[in-house]
């Protein structure tokens, strides 16, 4: 059971710090960007601003779910007393990659 609350809790907060990231990112460029909303991908738009807007939203949502995952990751350890089967083995893989 504990496999199942933890991938409900930590695509859910995933999910949703996507989506608030999203909107963060968009106030942000429409009051210090061009003051409009852009498609990074319409070859209409200059690419300087594309690609600003790229790694401005890149950079967001990894931050978010970084840290929204990591709050997930804690709650869950405090509810239980151990952290997600998914992230106590990760020490061992890390060392074979080398």
């Amino acid at each position: 059971m504990g496999n199942m609350v933890w991938k409900l809790l930590g695509t859910g907060s995933a999910i949703v710090a996507g989506i608030v990231a999203n909107k963060i990112v968009s106030i942000v460029w429409s009051r210090f960007g061009s003051g409009q909303d852009i498609d990074p991908n319409n070859p209409d738009n200059p690419i300087g601003e594309a690609i600003a807007f790229a790694a401005l939203a890149g950079l967001a949502m990894g931050l978010a779910r970084t840290m929204a995952t990591r709050q997930a990751a804690s709650f869950y350890k405090k509810s239980s007393g151990h952290l997600p089967f998914a992230m106590q083995n990760t020490g061992g893989e890390l060392d074979k990659v080398s």
